[in-house]
């Protein structure tokens, strides 16, 4: 597996603080993002890179993976309890210094640390199940990738069918209707190769949804102004307003007040993954005060106010 310098693709060096990291991945992500680069398939794949470099680096456990073993950072877990099932065997010490270690009819020389990492991840030096120095080799499973998506908030209406492109693969994607901004779906196997045999990693998508309308979201329900006048509030009478799958009738009662809201139910998204549901759309009333009063039109006030 090829070895990426997370630092490096982010431009820091390693001893960069989590706010530096944080800057350095804004500054990189405005430039490269796949919108302002629509044509160009290298920003586009710089820009995977530096997702991935940023989700790994402003993780602090998965940094610390990273410093300690490099490209095989997601295997620092097996390779520890690997480690410990070595000592258990009869190895004993610690790995720092040369020592022969006895493995039945042959000894074992480990003259450092690295190239005993290097024999449990697939190297030369194999590895030992116990007395009589039978060799194994350790799988491990290959390393997980991430991706983001843009949609748009009306994307999301209904289920639909995309294909994405991770370096030469492309992966069709069926994208359920009503998924959140931030959400993040697994696609087992479709990570980087198994090590030794080992199964493939994971591709893991997050889903960036842009807010291409006037509604506010919050999960599946929107939210709304509409104004209306101040007759209309005060008579009552009919309205249209907009929903996201077109216009409606709205009958405003006499004497409403400023900031009333009112439910349209269904009106809303579609829940994620729940089939025929949908959140509600959420009106509320501001009212429009006239302006730029005829002399006429203040007598009448006037006269309005003498009554109350």
């Amino acid at each position: 597996m090829e070895f990426i310098d997370y630092y490096k693709v982010l431009g820091v060096n390693k001893s960069a603080t989590a706010a530096e990291i944080k800057k350095a991945y804004r500054k990189l992500a405005r430039k490269l993002h796949p919108d302002l680069n629509p044509n160009d398939k290298a920003a586009q794949e710089k820009f995977q890179k530096i997702n991935e470099a940023n989700e790994v680096l402003s993780d602090p456990e998965k940094r610390k993976k990273f410093d300690q073993y490099g490209k095989d950072w997601q295997h620092a877990d097996a390779f520890e309890e690997a480690k410990k099932q070595q000592g258990s065997q009869g190895f004993g010490g610690g790995y720092g210094g040369s020592r022969s270690y006895g493995g039945g009819a042959q000894g074992y020389e480990e003259s450092q640390f690295s190239d005993f990492f290097e024999s449990m991840f697939g190297g030369s030096g194999g590895g030992f199940s116990g007395g009589g120095g039978r060799r194994q080799t350790s799988q491990f499973k290959g390393q997980d990738l991430n991706a983001t998506l843009r949609l748009n908030l009306t994307d999301i209406l209904k289920d639909q069918k995309q294909t994405i492109s991770i370096g030469d693969k492309k992966i069709g994607l069926t994208i359920p209707a009503g998924v959140e901004d931030g959400q993040t779906i697994k696609i087992k196997n479709y990570g980087g190769e198994g090590m030794n045999g080992g199964p493939k990693g994971d591709l893991f998508i997050t889903f960036e949804v842009l807010n291409n309308t006037t509604f506010k979201r919050m999960n599946s329900d929107l939210y709304s102004n509409e104004n209306i006048s101040l007759y209309t509030a005060l008579l009552g009478g009919d309205i249209t307003v907009k929903t996201l799958t077109g216009k409606v009738k709205l009958k405003v009662k006499p004497e409403t007040q400023n900031d009333t809201k009112v439910k349209l139910k269904g009106k809303g998204l579609p829940k994620y993954k729940k089939e025929d549901q949908h959140g509600d759309l959420y009106i509320t009333y501001k009212i429009d005060l006239p302006k730029s009063l005829s002399d006429k039109e203040k007598e009448l006030f006037t006269e309005l106010s003498k009554l109350r």
